[in-house]
């Protein structure tokens, strides 16, 4: 009997791997025009920062509506090189995926999935999650408690700041998200701002975002929103102050753009 457990189980795993590899991406299509992309961007700080030498990562996952929908089966996933770049005269090195730039869709193997789901479950019985949709993640209003919005704001002027874009084909669209943070020490900034080049401006006067409400938000552990008639050129600009203690901190980000 046991023999024949031994040789059953290698070809149960053989055949899992295989429809995984050939039919994973068919099961997980979705019915309508909305795809997906998933992608995480690296960003070490160098000298300059008081967090030297700490390392943020944000974990992106953008949805949005497009004409086509060709899907792309992921596949070992392309970086480009490692980029010393500057912002507020200090530096970092910034790696990410290749298709961060809302040209790609991503749909998932079926393990990748599988663990997705899964963990949507347990951050929900936890009430870290408000979705009971596994493809749709919304997070609770917590405000930061170690210090008070005063505070925050002086600390996030020379703190770090992460533009990420939408993706839309639309010349103005509607976008839900969602954000979190692992860090137990700080609070982040979130703002809709209407282009990349807000990320410099963050410090100086001529800082522009999206004022309506469910647009920002400030000093928050996480957050969920809906930023409306926004343009095609938006995105979130995430801020966090340079006061960096874990090794590692990590900022999830989901995007939904509605109908």
């Amino acid at each position: 009997m046991k023999n024949i457990v031994y040789v059953i189980i290698p070809i149960v795993g053989f055949t899992i791997v295989l429809v995984n590899a050939l039919f994973g991406h068919l099961l997980f299509e979705s019915n309508t025009e909305q795809v997906a992309n998933k992608y995480s961007i690296y960003v070490h700080l160098q000298p300059e920062w008081n967090s030297n030498p700490k390392n943020l990562i944000f974990d992106v996952t953008n949805s949005w509506y497009k004409e086509s929908t060709d899907k792309t089966i992921e596949t070992d996933s392309t970086y480009n090189t490692n980029q010393l770049q500057y912002l507020n005269e200090k530096s970092y090195v910034e790696l990410k995926h290749d298709f961060s730039h809302c040209q790609d869709e991503w749909t998932p193997i079926l393990y990748r999935k599988a663990i997705d789901t899964v963990r949507h479950e347990i951050e929900y019985l936890q009430g870290e999650q408000l979705s009971t949709d596994p493809e749709i993640s919304i997070y609770p209003d917590v405000t930061n408690s170690n210090y008070d919005l005063a505070n925050q704001q002086k600390k996030i002027k020379e703190g770090y700041a992460q533009f990420i874009p939408i993706c839309t084909s639309n010349e103005k669209t509607s976008y839900d998200f969602s954000i979190k943070i692992d860090n137990d020490d700080i609070g982040f900034d979130v703002y809709f701002v209407p282009s990349e080049n807000q990320r410099e401006n963050f410090y100086s006067s001529s800082f522009n975002f999206y004022e309506q409400l469910g647009c920002f938000a400030q000093n928050k552990k996480s957050f969920s929103g809906t930023c409306k008639d926004i343009e095609k050129n938006s995105g979130l600009l995430v801020v966090i102050p340079d006061e960096l203690k874990p090794w590692v901190t990590k900022i999830t980000v989901n995007l939904y753009e509605k109908i």
